[in-house]
């Protein structure tokens, strides 16, 4: 016997019994079922992923080998998208919404003269924005560097 749940009470509650050749699925989402056939492979498929998804996993197996409990963790990232403005006053903004966890912004060329704002969603994401001014350069391009463990974006802006 093979059964996968989640740590709550009201939560996915995912069985298979070989010697019945029965499944069972109690408060499971589409998404999750079993990645092939439970009887040759019980691992846990949850397509497409999301955030609510997010959490503590336990799989218990029971056969004549004994009993054997096994416990994962999920956790999501989520990319973030991606803008790079210039404003009227001269300033440039580097967005990077939603992600999970927050990206990181950078500027070519590096500046220590930019300033950042974070806004932290109920969902967990975050937006991160960086500023920076580009009134008296002589240089005609900036370039925006987002680091994220999903994407590394690079994103250009002739001020010419």
């Amino acid at each position: 016997m093979v059964t996968w749940k989640t740590k709550c009470s009201s939560c996915c509650l995912l069985a298979y019994r070989s010697d019945r050749n029965e499944t069972r699925k109690l408060n499971c989402s589409e998404r999750m079922m079993w990645k092939y056939s439970p009887d040759s492979d019980p691992a846990l498929r949850i397509y497409p992923v999301n955030l609510g998804d997010e959490g503590n996993y336990s799989c218990e197996i029971v056969s004549s080998a004994g009993n054997f409990l096994l416990f994962s963790s999920l956790t999501v990232i989520v990319p973030p998208a991606v803008t790079l403005t210039c404003e009227k006053s001269g300033v440039v903004v580097c967005q990077a919404s939603a992600g999970k966890p927050a990206a990181d912004i950078s500027w070519i060329p590096a500046s220590n003269h930019s300033t950042e704002e974070e806004v932290h969603h109920p969902n967990g994401t975050v937006t991160r924005v960086s500023y920076i001014g580009w009134v008296n350069s002589t240089l005609p391009t900036v370039t925006c560097l987002v680091t994220h463990p999903a994407i590394n974006q690079t994103l250009s802006l002739d001020l010419s």
